[in-house]
């Protein structure tokens, strides 16, 4: 059976594993919203659709796998609310779902520790959203189903290099503050070990092992640069929108022992020291 993954929002996470699995054989078919997207998406391997405008052409009864990183919003999750009926149809004979949800859902912890047997109580309205998201995708009886909730993203092309670089970038502090993060190459790979190894019903938390203030990695962004570190800024001070300042309102620090356990993945950015070096040396390496 050729294995083929129908992929909802195939956006920058969907696009690092279609990278690890259309040289594998797989058929990878991703959705957007934006048609100035699709050449992101055939870069990937995959083969871009137009969606929900072009719903009728999606391959839903040839697809073993499928993966949703598109957002809920107000109206509730996109994919469900056009094709959750269909979804529920062919649930029985899909091999592995993946939803990409947030660490948002666990809200504050005061820097504490939380795993994925932390209750769910978000503080912010995204992690709200999330979180209903998730309840409704696992009321679909017999989806095996495969819940991932991210820590804050980073990679090629979203690393903090272009703003250090400029000048424009801030260290703002808040004293106490800690974010986990992720690499996007990490993400793939969990998602990839997953497949191998299905769960269904399982819920991992994707982080590397080092929560850390925002502050010092764009400080070791400035070194690595051999730069002076950019200014500190108190938040108070920062101006930051309402949206900025909101992902200041949760400090938590997100284990990740579930993934290395089970799955048995090793990160290969198991702190942001080595992703930040790997992404400078990405772009050194670029033609000019």
């Amino acid at each position: 059976m050729t294995a083929t993954l129908l992929s909802f929002g195939h956006g920058y996470c969907a696009q690092a594993f279609s990278r690890l699995l259309v040289p594998a054989g797989w058929t990878v078919i991703g959705t957007t919203r934006e048609p100035a997207h699709f050449d992101a998406i055939r870069a990937s391997g995959a083969t871009p659709r137009l969606w929900p405008d072009e719903a009728g052409a999606l391959p839903l009864n040839t697809a073993t796998h499928m993966l949703i990183s598109a957002g809920p919003t107000e109206a509730g999750d996109p994919t469900l609310a056009r094709l959750g009926e269909c979804i529920a149809a062919l649930a029985g004979r899909l091999c592995w779902v993946g939803y990409l949800s947030t660490t948002g859902v666990y809200g504050d912890h005061g820097g504490g520790w939380v795993n994925e047997e932390t209750p769910l109580a978000p503080t912010t309205r995204r992690g709200e959203l999330r979180a209903e998201a998730e309840a409704a995708w696992q009321a679909i009886p017999g989806l095996p189903l495969h819940i991932f909730r991210l820590a804050s993203i980073y990679g090629p092309g979203r690393g903090p290099f272009e703003k250090v670089r400029a000048g424009t970038a801030r260290r703002i502090v808040k004293p106490g503050q800690v974010f986990s993060r992720i690499h996007v190459e990490d993400i793939a790979a969990v998602l990839a070990a997953s497949i191998r190894r299905p769960r269904p019903g399982a819920i991992y938390n994707l982080c590397d092992d080092d929560p850390a203030p925002p502050q010092d990695v764009l400080g070791h962004a400035a070194e690595l640069l051999g730069l002076p570190p950019p200014p500190e800024v108190p938040l108070a001070e920062a101006g930051l929108s309402p949206m900025g300042q909101s992902f200041y309102a949760e400090n938590k620090r997100v284990r990740n022992d579930l993934i290395k356990r089970e799955l048995g993945v090793r990160l290969r950015y198991p702190t942001y020291r080595e992703g930040l070096a790997a992404i400078l040396s990405a772009e050194r390496e670029r033609p000019a």
